[in-house]
């Protein structure tokens, strides 16, 4: 094999986004996924409006019967309910969607191929360091090893990212992790039109389990159905996520019909690496992209919308480069991951922080859940969807979330 200019390791949101721009301004590109399209991910399948204003930039058809459109989300805090529609925003669009992985990573490939990018499924990848460079990148497929060199690499592996921790990558331990547990039903309101999300879970005694739950429908007769757990969570190193998970089921609301007996595949799991808490960004010659560089949203636990858009800002960083002949460039990377994201996500590890005291949870969603205009700006700010004239509102409220922190009950 010729080496490319980039080869991208990993094919899912961030690597095929990376793959995308780079062919697009013209770059000779490989991508290789480890495994074969379609593959099933621990994945909620929710799309919010940031994920698919950058779907919509890739020429990504939403006709197709395995996207279904949602207008909005419901939020539940115990018994009260409150919904809220995607709000107008000058760039991103008011409506999203859920689509299993295993058909949108696959379509996206089809898009990426369509660039011109040469694909190579079932192909592992190991790089082969000198210094703190990629000197080559070692292909495994079937037993066969073939060696190339590509000129930059982008490392989009996922939160396991194994590439990447060859190359020195590590999490930040004082920054908050996530796990998350899902599996799919039948339901009866498979179509309907918004995402749901309980912030309060209960047992079927009462007894708050430290998490939230979640159902979206997928519009061909079955819901996505999972929950999530955050680390600032004081318990969360003894809770068992296959038991929160069918408590949550048998305590859903009774529209989805869920049958706890019944579940169409075996729950699936995995860490949320958040908040840009994985680092180094950037090497002589490559860039992390994606979950492999943390770069999920600790607000909601959003990650494909961010995937997309870090593997997008490493396609142009390498753009540069390139165009420069200057691999030094890539440094600017990093810098703009921080600008873009720094302020909100540092916001964000705050309010996690303050979500792990029990009484501060309860008071944010119940006393929330009772006010509509409170609750429709806390789903821009977790949305990730505040427009410019938000910002000056979004500042005070930050300082007073920082102070909620610092003044809250520990229990």
């Amino acid at each position: 094999m010729v080496a490319p200019d980039v080869l991208v390791v990993g094919g899912g949101p961030a690597g095929s986004a990376a793959a995308y721009w780079l062919a697009d301004a013209g770059h000779d590109v490989t991508l290789v996924e480890k495994k074969t399209y379609p593959r099933d991910k621990t994945c909620g399948d929710g799309l919010t409006p940031r994920s698919i204003y950058q779907l919509q930039q890739m020429g990504f058809d939403f006709d197709r019967p395995t996207f279904h459109k949602v207008t909005g989300l419901r939020s539940y805090a115990g018994d009260l309910m409150l919904e809220m529609a995607w709000p107008d925003h000058p760039r991103f669009p008011n409506w999203g969607g859920v689509m299993r992985r295993r058909d949108l990573d696959a379509q996206v490939a089809d898009l990426v191929r369509g660039q011109g990018v040469t694909v190579l499924e079932g192909v592992a990848a190991s790089p082969i360091v000198e210094g703190d460079a990629v000197s080559a990148v070692e292909l495994t497929r079937d037993g066969e090893v073939e060696r190339i060199e590509p000129r930059f690499v982008v490392v989009a592996d996922g939160s396991l990212s194994r590439f990447g921790r060859a190359l020195g990558t590590n999490r930040r331990k004082d920054y908050p992790l996530g796990m998350a547990l899902r599996t799919y039903y039948e339901s009866p309101r498979s179509d309907d039109g918004f995402l749901e999300s309980q912030l309060d879970i209960r047992d079927e005694t009462g007894a708050q389990m430290p998490g939230y739950g979640w159902v979206f429908p997928l519009g061909d007769g079955t819901v996505n159905v999972g929950v999530g757990l955050l680390s600032t969570f004081s318990r969360w190193k003894h809770v068992n996520t296959s038991r929160m998970l069918d408590t949550y089921v048998r305590t859903a609301p009774d529209h989805w019909k869920l049958d706890e007996d019944a579940p169409l595949a075996k729950p699936m799991g995995g860490k949320l690496t958040m908040g840009l808490s994985v680092g180094p960004l950037a090497g002589p010659n490559w860039v992390v992209s994606g979950d492999a560089a943390g770069v999920i949203n600790p607000w909601n636990g959003e990650g494909i919308a961010y995937a997309y858009e870090t593997g997008r800002i490493a396609a142009r960083h390498l753009h540069d480069a390139l165009a420069a002949d200057d691999a030094s460039l890539l440094t600017r990377y990093p810098q703009e991951l921080h600008d873009t994201y720094g302020l909100y996500y540092r916001m964000a590890r705050i309010f996690v922080r303050a979500i792990g005291k029990p009484r501060v949870m309860w008071a944010l969603t119940h006393a929330g859940l009772r006010s509509r205009p409170l609750m429709e700006w806390v789903l821009k700010v977790m949305a990730n969807l505040l427009d410019d004239e938000d910002r000056g509102t979004g500042e005070l409220a930050y300082e007073m979330l920082e102070r909620l922190v610092r003044i809250g009950p520990d229990a």
